[in-house]
């Protein structure tokens, strides 16, 4: 094993490939989170509800999946995934992407959720090399993906991803892997109150509603872990990148207006990129 990570801290392309592989499997997880958590949620909502309430539940309630069990599956024929299937990128381009049973069309966020997390890796290895900025650049950039993935299926940003994950950006401060703790505490404070306050704002100007409390949570989970001064940044690009893609969609694809667009991939966006060129970022708005 020390073998193996003198290898990895002396060769700076073995560690990109690696990691590369790493996290083109750990996408293929993602998108048992992304599918499975949901509905794991959902369930856990009605079964305290139940509790609450005294309700029995109904007869011949399907067992909730967890992430682990059962075995992936068609979710068209039911036929299992053998393991050839299911090699990242790989098996969706060999099947065409088609069940290898039933033929029928298989989602491309499969292969894009792989792939995303593939190429968000080996730029986190480009970026900060073998180090411990490393480990935490690639944590982050998974969850992201997923937070991003579930917030454009459900609208739902789950606090069983984000708050460990702010806790965790509270708990790297301590060793000030990329901010201290005094910005990273403040930072937390900033980000939940400045989308706080912007939406009571709204909605007493709009009487609507324009975000939900996870995006509150995330925006906290991006100042624990860059701390305040990052926030006007990620409030910037996530901003001006929502909006763009918001007029867009009305313009082009005639989306209803009404239908709320959620605004947490935005963040996780501006957040990501806060992580891989922050500095060089802030620099470029401050010059102009």
């Amino acid at each position: 094993m020390r073998e193996l990570i003198a290898a990895f801290a002396a060769d700076p392309l073995l560690l990109g490939v690696a990691v590369t592989l790493l996290g083109l499997l750990v996408g293929s997880f993602l998108n048992v989170v992304i599918l499975r958590l949901p509905g794991m949620l959902e369930a856990d909502w009605k079964r305290e509800c139940r509790l609450l309430l005294d309700i029995e539940p109904p007869a011949g309630v399907a067992a909730v999946p967890s992430l682990t069990a059962p075995p992936s599956r068609c979710p068209s024929c039911g036929a299992g995934i053998k393991p050839w299937q299911n090699i990242p990128v790989l098996s969706w381009i060999l099947l065409r992407g088609r069940c290898g049973n039933c033929k029928t069309a298989i989602s491309i966020q499969y292969p894009l959720v792989e792939l995303v997390s593939g190429i968000l890796s080996a730029v986190c290895v480009w970026r900060f090399g073998w180090s411990q900025q490393l480990v935490a650049a690639l944590v982050l950039s998974w969850t992201l993906i997923a937070l991003t993935a579930i917030d454009l299926r459900e609208q739902l940003l789950p606090d069983n991803i984000t708050m460990p994950l702010l806790w965790l950006g509270l708990a790297l401060s301590t060793v000030s892997v990329f901010v201290g703790t005094s910005a990273s505490i403040w930072g937390a404070i900033a980000g939940y109150l400045s989308l706080w306050i912007i939406y009571h704002l709204f909605k007493l100007v709009t009487g609507k509603e324009g975000m939900g409390y996870g995006d509150f949570k995330l925006m906290a989970v991006l100042g624990a872990w860059f701390g305040g001064l990052a926030l006007p940044m990620v409030l910037l690009l996530s901003s001006v990148v929502g909006a763009a893609v918001g007029v867009a969609l009305i313009l082009f694809r005639g989306h209803d207006r009404n239908i709320p667009i959620p605004f947490g991939p935005y963040l996780a966006g501006a957040g990501w990129l806060t992580l891989i060129w922050g500095e060089q970022l802030s620099n470029l708005v401050i010059r102009h």
